[in-house]
């Protein structure tokens, strides 16, 4: 009885879905938003305050009753100063180990994909399909991690509420078959929007939903989205759980009056920088290491979980997600009291405790974990310089701040974002100009280095348009460039005069340029010219930068190197000769060809199958409408839609224009039906 009544459920569900989702696709972008970013914002606070129920309870039955242990609790979360010392000392390595065995136990039984941190899975579901995330991985995360937190594991909490919120905009995008491009906005506010109401800051919440996807790049369309989730997700939270900021509101009192603090706000950026790095380093090196190491994945978290708790014995500030500790390090008389020693080790105790909890497979995020690496790095700058340095502040506060900012910001590869979001979590705006001189030096030394902590990130946006495009059409990397390419229709030289250029290119967007012996210099368009003098040579204006390929190269290459807003890339040989041009028009057709070459080797098989190309006419009954939505037979696969020079998948949110070019492979009778309907014309 039960099985008849469950699909029933789930056909009401999913009718109720299709009808949303066509609403989503009707609708005006600010509607559309204003209703999906709320509802992802209410789970995100809801998730965020149930995930903090868990953790403290967690925290409050494993290690404080258990371990007997209290560590202390920042302003935002009550303000309590711990219990200092361990009544049980034995018992903590155990408590810490079987933590991460009960929870390698969960995950590795249930969800595998909730191992580690859950903002990286979260990312990757934007970069490569954001229907990914299953709800069971969801709550796996949620109970993995308040168990391997709470009972003393390093770890962050923005991992699983960023997993929450993303998870649901996953769902969403499941449920109301969202195009891909409004599942990947879904799911990157949900990633920022979770981890801003758990962090009590929603406008760095807002500005991580853009920043968080890529390492050197900004992804604008998620801005508004974000806007409105993050609102909505910190206010929900904030009705529960109160509005204060997280640390309070420290280093409020500080002014920026003296610019030779520059220099020492500077020491802070390079040295965060560096740690930053070896965060990293550490972390992955972890992740690889337990990889290789054999046995069974189930005990490699315990194993890492009891190697933390005997650290812990000597060094109780690496337990837990160690925001309490930061807390004190913001206070001249608890810093001043901790032993120099102390606070030069914490920073790399905290990189090793927190690479051993989630780097070996425990479930947890790292962003917290950063942020306390980059004020201990803050706190150990300020205890070394305080006795003698000059201009120097008072308060160690606005040095634990920055550091913050400087170090995950970083290594994250979001360095306003976390600035903002550290500026929101401390109350304090004041220290926000020396603090963009850290938070930049400190990224320098990251960007340089090619790490990011979030392995996931793809390098900008056209990176990512490039991946979607090759999992779409993944027959590319077979096809070689020297097959697809055309002769290029005008090629000049870079002596040709400006007024002879622009003539030339009267009906082209452009054309590559070379030197007097033929080397391909780069290409030029006619806006570049006008304005500049008619007799000067147009080499004075070529874009040196131009992106090219290889003639020897694959279409995969030549659809990565295509960037966007440009129609076409030059292909070269090994002498920088020019041997032909590729763009989106060459790149379909050789598709299209290999697609037709596979079906007719399939059609040896199956004498039944066949490859149709169909020109959609404007009174076909499919113009105006999604694949998906279509009444098209089973048996015929939409391979292509060919658009003028731009190439869409046959995928379910492809919409039909009059006069599209589809490719279509399938069954001779089914295909003539289909044939019919998309090629109607008037009568």
């Amino acid at each position: 009885m039960a099985a008849p009544v469950t699909t029933a459920v789930r056909q009401k569900l999913a009718l109720v879905g299709t009808a949303t989702g066509g609403w989503t696709r009707r609708t005006s972008y600010l509607q559309k938003w204003l209703a999906l970013g709320t509802l992802i914002g209410v789970i995100a606070g809801l998730g965020a305050v149930v995930f903090f129920v868990a953790l403290t309870q967690s925290t409050h039955f494993l290690l404080e009753t258990i371990g007997g242990y209290t560590p202390p609790t920042p302003v935002g979360d009550g303000g309590g100063a711990g219990s200092g010392d361990f009544t049980r000392p034995w018992a903590i390595p155990l408590l810490v180990a079987a933590g991460g065995l009960v929870s390698g136990l969960i995950v590795f039984t249930f969800a595998p994909e909730a191992e580690g941190h859950g903002t990286d899975a979260a990312i990757e579901a934007v970069n490569t399909n954001p229907r990914m995330i299953r709800m069971r991985a969801v709550f796996v995360k949620l109970v993995a991690s308040a168990i391997t937190i709470g009972s003393g594991g390093s770890a962050g909490r923005e991992g699983p509420t960023a997993q929450i919120s993303a998870g649901f905009g996953s769902l969403l995008a499941r449920t109301l078959d969202l195009t891909p491009k409004d599942g990947r906005i879904a799911v990157a506010i949900g990633i920022g929007s979770g981890i801003g109401a758990i962090f009590g800051a929603p406008l760095g919440g807002a500005l991580l939903c853009g920043a968080i996807i890529y390492r050197d790049d900004f992804d604008f369309e998620a801005i508004v989205p974000g806007l409105i989730t993050s609102i909505v997700s910190y206010s929900v939270y904030g009705v529960f759980l109160g509005f204060d900021p997280l640390f309070g509101y420290v280093g409020t009192e500080y002014r920026f009056d003296e610019p030779l603090q520059l220099v020492w706000f500077a020491v802070i950026g390079i040295l965060a920088g560096f740690v930053g790095l070896l965060f990293a380093k550490t972390f992955y090196l972890t992740v690889d290491i337990t990889h290789r190491l054999p046995g069974s994945r189930i005990i490699k978290p315990a194993i890492g979980g009891l190697l933390v708790g005997l650290l812990a014995l000597g060094l109780p500030e690496i337990l837990g997600s160690g925001y309490g500790w930061v807390q004190k390090a913001m206070e001249r008389t608890d810093l001043l009291a901790m032993p120099l020693w102390l606070i030069l080790v914490l920073p790399l105790a905290k990189i090793v405790a927190t690479s051993l909890s989630i780097g070996t497979g425990g479930s947890g995020g790292i962003f917290g974990p950063g942020l306390v690496i980059g004020g201990f790095t803050g706190a150990a700058v300020w205890r070394i310089l305080e006795p003698f340095a000059p201009g120097v502040p008072d308060s160690p506060a606005p040095f634990v701040i920055v550091g913050m900012m400087a170090s995950f910001g970083a290594i994250a590869r979001t360095p306003l974002a976390v600035m903002v979001m550290v500026a929101e979590m401390t109350g304090s705006l004041t220290v926000v100009p020396p603090a963009m001189l850290a938070v930049g030096l400190a990224y320098l030394i990251v960007r340089r280095s090619g790490d990011t902590i979030y392995r996931s990130q793809l390098e900008n946006r056209d990176d990512a348009r490039s991946a979607r495009l090759q999992r779409e059409l993944p027959l590319l990397s077979r096809l070689e460039v020297a097959d697809a390419m055309s002769p290029p229709k005008l090629v000049l030289t870079s002596s040709m005069l400006v007024v002879d250029a622009i003539e030339a290119m009267a009906d082209l967007p452009g054309a590559p340029v070379v030197d007097a012996n033929e080397r391909f210099v780069g290409t030029v368009a006619p806006g570049e010219l006008y304005g500049r003098a008619p007799d000067e040579p147009i080499g004075r204006s070529v874009d040196v930068s131009a992106p090219t390929v290889s003639v020897e190269g694959n279409l995969a290459d030549a659809v990565d190197a295509l960037p966007q807003g440009h129609r076409w890339v030059t292909v070269l040989d090994d002498d920088r000769k020019i041997r032909g041009i590729v763009g989106a028009r060459e790149i379909v057709h050789g598709y299209r060809t290999a697609a037709a070459a596979d079906v007719h080797r399939f059609a040896s098989l199956s004498p039944h199958a066949d490859l149709l190309d169909v020109r959609v006419g404007k009174n076909s009954p499919f113009v105006g409408k999604a694949l998906g939505e279509c009444e098209i037979p089973e048996s015929v696969i939409v391979l292509t839609v060919l658009r003028g020079d731009a190439a869409l998948p046959g995928t379910a949110t492809s919409v039909f224009q009059a006069d599209d070019l589809v490719t279509l492979v399938g069954p001779h009778d089914a295909l003539g039906q289909v044939s019919a309907q998309l090629a109607a014309q008037d009568r």
